[in-house]
């Protein structure tokens, strides 16, 4: 299974989560973020347009989850280095105890800022 986590500004646009993930160059079978991303209306248009599931996840699931990028911001806000990184792990884990996940595209940045996007594959037990 593989997950795009996702993280955005607030004046981000469907048409901007689509360039993030776009970025990335990798098909997914899910989205993933934080569920005050996951549920605005902006994230379940883009999920709507994708034809794919949301996966929300609440902030202490993100928590403390190793990524390879480190933004300071999202560090003090969210106690992860990237939303978008860590969004996409623990989302590619949800549902399988024990399940282990690794990124197979690390964060991207849409050229005005306001998207990221970045991809993790469940690993198989």
């Amino acid at each position: 299974m593989k997950v795009a986590g996702i993280g955005f500004r607030d004046a981000a646009t469907a048409a901007d989560l689509q360039a993030a993930l776009a970025l990335t160059g990798e098909q997914v079978d899910a989205l993933a973020s934080v569920i005050g991303k996951a549920e605005t209306a902006v994230m379940l248009e883009f999920a709507r347009k994708a034809g794919l599931p949301v996966i929300a996840l609440q902030e202490h699931d993100i928590a403390g989850e190793q990524t390879l990028t480190c933004s300071p911001r999202i560090k003090a806000r969210f106690g992860t280095g990237s939303l978008a990184e860590a969004a996409a792990l623990v989302g590619a884990r949800q549902g399988q105890a024990g399940a282990r996940a690794r990124l197979l595209a690390p964060r991207v940045v849409t050229a005005d800022g306001l998207a990221t996007a970045a991809i993790a594959e469940r690993l198989e037990l």
